[in-house]
């Protein structure tokens, strides 16, 4: 099968590496201002992986023509952070085929909504199969030229969803093969909510934030940056997004209990369940305050969350704290960039029952 993988940081490397090691006939593709990557897996020859998948695998193809990455692609995967979501969908538009299979992957909250939007297609639309996963199913960081460290492939936890959701036995059977975690999810509303790096990565950050200042982020993120102080912050966010969660009819796994099922973590806690995971071990801290850890998980994540559960009646006091003092610390106003809310995803002209219907 040929699969295109669009995006060539740390899990677009991962996805088609592990879709190469398969079997399968895989080309890798991103935006010519992202030719780093994309030059020294061309030099090398393909990727070569440590870590939980070793060895290396070559590829049918690495570069910047996306028309020649799509043709004929049965599967078509978009790896990558939240607001390189839209800029893939409008990119692959001319060259869609009817019948392709596009998967964003992780959702980063509403990923396949953009994705659709950004193609012009109503929620509805059937001539193309688009789903989103969860989680990005590897802990991955690339560790050199064309080279990558697999921490952990998650042997569980990683929810998947199509849009509409009647497909998602389809998509899962596509991939299940080379993703024998993967969970069937109820809907989109589900993979999103299931994503608990905007729970993390904010309370963390913005209780250290002193930290990474002055050290330019010479510590371990969990290890070192998550205490007792800082797994009560996480557990009072959790408690807003599973509302939220029980709200639309569907459970939210605790995300402790959710990281024990994936096999990051040896306890089901908010505070050393973290500090002393295994999955987690080593992973320092970003140098700055200007990261995704606030710009994506919360300009995208916890703003998507916080407004749906305004949208559906559920109050996330301590989410929408949160987003006030990251707005603060970095001098910007998260919320009113509206970078991903039910307005600008479209879905506040649905009530709740007609939304979950389409869905």
């Amino acid at each position: 099968m040929k699969v295109a993988v669009l995006g060539s940081g740390n899990g677009g490397c991962a996805v088609a590496f592990d879709w190469a090691k398969a079997g399968h006939e895989v080309y890798l593709y991103d935006f010519e201002q992202f030719s780093f990557n994309i030059d020294a897996i061309n030099d090398k020859g393909g990727i070569s992986s440590s870590g939980m998948l070793e060895g290396f695998q070559k590829l049918s193809y690495v570069g910047h023509d996306l028309e020649k990455t799509l043709k004929g692609a049965q599967l078509i995967f978009i790896v990558g952070p939240a607001y390189s979501t839209e800029p893939f969908g409008k990119a692959v538009k001319p060259y869609l085929e009817k019948g392709q299979t596009f998967i964003v992957c992780p959702s980063s909250c509403g990923g396949s909504i953009v994705f659709k939007n950004a193609l012009g297609l109503s929620l509805d639309n059937e001539d193309y199969l688009i789903a989103e996963t969860s989680t990005l199913p590897y802990a991955v960081r690339i560790n050199g030229p064309a080279s990558i460290n697999i921490f952990l492939k998650l042997k569980d936890g990683v929810f998947l969803a199509a849009l509409p959701s009647k497909h998602t036995s389809k998509v899962h059977e596509l991939i299940k093969e080379v993703y024998p975690a993967l969970i069937p999810a109820k809907n989109v509303l589900q993979t999103t909510l299931q994503n608990a790096n905007p729970i993390i990565h904010p309370s963390v950050t913005l209780l250290n934030a002193a930290l990474i200042e002055r050290t330019k982020g010479d510590f371990y993120f969990y290890e070192d940056g998550v205490t007792t102080a800082v797994g009560r912050l996480m557990k009072e966010v959790d408690k807003e997004r599973i509302a939220i969660g029980y709200r639309l009819g569907f459970n939210i796994i605790e995300d402790p209990v959710l990281g024990m099922k994936q096999g990051y973590m040896q306890e089901a806690t908010y505070d050393k369940g973290y500090s002393e995971a295994m999955g987690f071990k080593g992973i320092g801290a970003q140098s700055t305050l200007d990261h995704r850890y606030l710009n994506e998980d919360v300009g995208y994540g916890l703003i998507f969350m916080a407004e749906l559960g305004k949208e559906i009646g559920v109050g996330t006091p301590v989410m929408d704290s949160v987003i006030k003092l990251a707005s603060i610390i970095m001098d910007r106003d998260y919320r009113g960039e509206k970078k991903r809310t039910m307005e600008t995803l479209g879905l506040n002209k649905y009530n709740l029952s007609d939304l979950l219907e389409i869905l």
